[in-house]
């Protein structure tokens, strides 16, 4: 892959990016809506270690799903300091779902893997992006 080739394909990652959090924070802002307002939707594993109240849970995923999701926007207008911030944020969020695997494992895990290629994504783009 030639030098241009890959800052495209690094910069359509960031863009891809940038969207994908706008995504799985409102997945997370929705996720956390449901397990505060129903929380006996969400099956309790009895011998977890990180055992916590789903409400609890819910308004963790709740906030950070908004700030992830917000962080998003403005990593997509290629503001330079939204990719620290989105860096750090998508690392909570991924941390936020491990301790969510009990209550619904499939989906935590699916949006690990999404926080990870959003990781990847910013740290692999060039500075300085103008989409």
């Amino acid at each position: 892959m030639t030098s241009d080739t890959s800052k495209a394909v690094a910069r359509s990652g960031m863009v891809l990016a940038a969207f994908l959090m706008m995504l799985a924070g409102a997945f997370q802002f929705f996720q956390g809506i449901s397990a505060v307002v129903k929380d006996d939707i969400y099956l309790n594993a009895p011998n977890y270690i990180y055992k916590f109240d789903t409400t609890t849970w819910g308004w963790i995923h709740l906030i950070l799903g908004a700030i992830v999701a917000i962080s998003g926007f403005f990593l997509y207008q290629g503001k330079d300091w939204a990719r620290g911030v989105a860096i750090v944020l998508a690392g909570l969020a991924a941390l936020s779902q491990f301790f969510f695997i009990p209550y619904y494992p499939l989906w935590a895990i699916l949006i690990i893997a999404l926080d990870i290629f959003i990781i990847w994504a910013i740290v692999k783009a060039p500075a300085g992006n103008n989409f």
